[in-house]
């Protein structure tokens, strides 16, 4: 028996436009899976007026196995100066690493700034024999151990940055280095074992060198070494090597200074940095300067690590200096220190203060290695210590006062909104993946309490950018502090807080969890109404939305009057021809065609698709969404004569304008698919929904909605051909990677699971179908609610289902 979601009808465009993403216009793609009404996975394709084309060279299409390492992929860091000691160490790396064998996993442990990511440097540079590519990734957190992975992708196609998102990159990766051998991953300073555990766990050969503070956790590395504090003489001897590089100096004192500074290796390149800038000052002289100010460093803690201690003695003897040189180092500093610590684009400084005086501080903080410039890729490094201490108020600190402290973090927030780009443009991706990190560095560090309304609009236009990104999760979480920070700071009745609630409902709807996000698009309603009048824009854009959550959630007693009645208020607040006004008017259209009114529907598709022509032309991308859905009308009407040909030039078009990679182009594709199999012509249906799937694997990465959406279409046509032996396997695949993407209570997770078991039934399985429609109902009336009419549907093929193993007699 045919499951509702077998040849599940598309959707109409349902573009709603809103204060975030402003414009948006989406097109519903066939597809076997439940149309939710705004998730990629459901085909739905969203464009806007900066759509972008982009040509791919065609190595870039290549899979990741057939994608050779071009030299000149290594990343080491640059190493700091002299590298001394650490022999026995150095030896037990080659001792395990030069063994044969499959996959080897090493990790050097230590407090931190005990030398750690020195020693792996130093390793992989002069002993690593015949590792390519060796490559450097920050692992402090997932986000961090992403980043890296997508940085190895783009520098092994470059042409890739523009056209994946960066979970797509990162996948892209992980397949190379399963599919390849011989290189070197280094995982630096790693946190949570388990945040490096997925990519460990694929890795079939290679080698792995991992860095962390936490010494117990690599029970099944196959050498953990154990890093210590440098023995006197080694220390001294980087100390004096480093002070002596460009002649004689006065060493008096310097034997005490190591053993004061604990032997600690980043505590002796740091201050050696710091006296070989300033030939004046003695060893013995730091030391006696390094005893007045003991007090307030080491009030931080008693319980860290002695590397914080120390850097915290440094830092401020070292800003002593830089002030008195440039007061604006150390407002620098301050402001850096609220990022992550490595790849800070030198760009997000742009405009805190004059070039020169800008140029001068940020060559000071180089000359004495409280950062790290590196020309090659422009950005800067702070040590994280560092960070800590510049961010933390000290009322005895003149570096460190309250005031100090609240001006760096509100200047912070300033630079990175300016540096911010619009995050609904394909060119701007790379952007903003840098900027990512430190967006999120920012927002774990500075408390919700301090949250002002520019950091409100960073935390909205990220959310928007993770949405659009596949990653609802955290877009929520964004969209969620903005709106608390705008609540508390500009009030409940703010415009920007009705745009904050608006976005965090859109983010809801598009994790499948309609309950809250109508609770919330409720809630704007009556307060846009209230607050703005019931004209503004603002209030038809909430009207809008909740009429499409009505409609999403199968209501369409409430959705379709309120759909009616915005678009009479549009006409007559906005006029015929506002952008807004077409999009009213394509909802509508498209809730009458839900309601299987299609009188009403197709010639108001009809003129939707003229009204779009005139105003906008052939080639924008909101017409060629009117298109796909009027000849999606005529699909459903049974008028395949028409439908067809609209279609595939629909496609031509996207093609055309858009480019092979858009994922409007793969969403008009997956519809002409399902178009030529309503027709009963799977010759043609079926390699189109298998170039679909290849395409969307390859453009988006197999976790992508959308890629899954790709694999239901093709399963299901698979099963509509009568090949349940291939339809089966691809419908467990689909149901299993939706659970684990989407999550087991997603409405397509759903309809995965509804597939799954109508091709059980069409196999002749009961055993298999009973338990599985029980679970799909149960999960139906938990989500969708008793009345829905899928839940209907499901309650009527379960008893059918119970009347055909029992010889007709029906269930109740």
């Amino acid at each position: 028996m045919k499951g509702p979601f077998g040849k599940q009808p598309r959707k109409p465009q349902t573009t709603q436009p809103t204060v975030i993403p402003a414009g948006a216009s989406a097109s519903g793609e066939r597809s076997i899976a439940i149309d939710t009404g705004g998730g990629d996975f459901l085909g739905t394709a969203v464009s806007g007026d900066n759509a972008r084309v982009i040509q791919l060279p065609p190595e870039a299409l290549l899979p990741a196995a057939e994608v050779d390492a071009p030299p000149g992929l290594d990343d080491l860091p640059v190493r700091p100066g002299p590298f001394v000691g650490r022999t026995r160490e150095l030896d037990c790396l080659d001792a395990v690493l030069t063994a044969p064998g499959q996959v080897v996993v090493q990790a050097v442990a230590g407090l931190g700034g005990i030398g750690k990511s020195t020693l792996a440097a130093h390793w992989a540079a002069t002993r690593a024999r015949g590792h390519a590519p060796i490559r450097w990734i920050t692992a402090d957190s997932p986000a961090g151990v992403q980043q890296g992975l997508a940085d190895l992708a783009t520098a092994l196609q470059p042409a890739l940055a523009q056209a994946l998102p960066l979970e797509a990159l990162a996948e892209r990766a992980s397949q190379w280095l399963a599919t390849h051998t011989g290189w070197l991953l280094i995982l630096d300073n790693v946190n949570d074992p388990a945040d490096i555990a997925p990519l460990v766990a694929r890795a079939t050969t290679g080698r792995i060198l991992i860095t962390s503070r936490l010494a117990t956790a690599w029970h099944h590395a196959t050498t953990v070494v154990r890093l210590d504090v440098l023995d006197p003489a080694e220390s001294l001897d980087l100390l004096t090597r480093t002070l002596t590089a460009h002649g004689p100096r006065d060493l008096d004192g310097a034997a005490d200074l190591c053993a004061e500074l604990g032997h600690l290796p980043l505590a002796i390149e740091q201050v050696a940095a710091y006296l070989a800038q300033n030939p004046l000052t003695t060893p013995r002289a730091y030391l006696h300067l390094l005893s007045q100010y003991p007090a307030d460093m080491y009030r931080q803690g008693a319980a860290t690590t002695p590397a914080e201690r120390t850097i915290a003695r440094i830092w401020r003897l070292t800003l002593d200096r830089l002030t008195a040189l440039q007061p604006l180092a150390a407002d620098l500093l301050r402001v850096l220190a609220w990022y992550a610590p490595e790849n800070i684009p030198a760009t997000v400084l742009d405009g805190l203060a004059g070039p020169p005086a800008l140029n001068h501080a940020i060559g000071l903080l180089n000359a004495y290695s409280m950062i790290t410039a590196d020309p090659a890729s422009d950005t800067l490094a702070v040590h994280r210590l560092v960070q800590a201490l510049a961010r933390t108020p000290d009322p005895d600190d003149p570096h460190r006062t309250p005031a100090a402290i609240d001006q760096a973090r509100n200047k912070a927030a300033t630079q990175l909104s300016e540096a911010r780009p619009a995050w609904n443009v394909p060119a701007a991706w790379p952007t903003w993946r840098t900027l990512l990190a430190h967006i999120d560095a920012f927002t774990g560090h500075a408390a919700e309490a301090t949250d002002t309304d520019t950091t409100a609009k960073i935390h909205d236009h990220t959310g928007a950018f993770l949405d659009n990104q596949g990653q609802t999760a955290r877009a929520i979480s964004y969209f969620q502090r903005a709106l608390t920070s705008r609540v508390r700071v500009l009030g409940a009745d703010h415009p920007h807080t009705l745009s904050s609630r608006n976005n965090l409902a859109y983010a809801y709807r598009h994790a499948g969890d309609l309950g809250r996000a109508i609770e919330l698009w409720e809630r704007d309603l009556t307060d846009s109404v209230r607050v703005l009048g019931a004209d503004h824009r603002g209030t038809l854009v909430s009207r809008l939305n909740l009429a499409g959550a009505y409609e999403e959630a199968g209501d369409l007693g409430r959705a379709i009057p309120l759909y009616e009645q915005n678009l009479a208020a549009m006409l007559r607040v906005l006029g015929a021809d506002h952008p807004d006004t077409l999009t009213s008017q394509s909802n509508l259209a498209g809730a009458y065609r839900e309601a299987g009114d299609l009188g009403r529907a197709g010639p108001l598709f009809e003129r939707n698709l003229e009204d779009r022509l005139r105003v906008l032309g052939a080639n924008h991308p909101e017409t060629l969404t009117s298109q796909s859905n009027l000849a999606g009308a005529y699909e459903e009407a049974g008028d395949l004569g028409r439908a067809i040909p609209l279609f595939e030039r629909n496609l031509e078009d996207r093609l055309r304008v858009l480019g092979a990679n858009h994922p409007d182009t793969l969403t008009s594709r997956g519809i002409l698919a399902g178009a030529y199999l309503s027709a009963g012509d799977p010759g043609r249906a079926i390699p189109l929904f298998e170039r679909n799937l290849e395409d969307r694997l390859r453009v988006l990465g197999a976790n992508h909605p959308s890629t899954l959406t790709s694999r239901n279409n093709l399963a299901g046509a698979y099963e509509e051909a009568g090949d349940l032996g291939r339809a089966i396997p691809l419908f467990e695949q689909t149901l299993e990677d939706t659970v684990r993407v989407l999550g087991p209570h997603h409405p397509s997770t759903l309809s995965s699971r509804l597939n799954l078991a109508g091709a059980y039934e069409a196999a002749g399985d009961p055993g298999r179908v009973i338990p599985l429609y029980e679970q799909i109902l149960a999960d139906m009336t938990r989500v969708l609610g008793t009345g829905h009419p899928v839940t209907v549907e499901v309650r009527g093929m379960l008893a059918a289902a119970f009347a055909s193993r029992d010889g007709g007699a029906e269930q109740p």
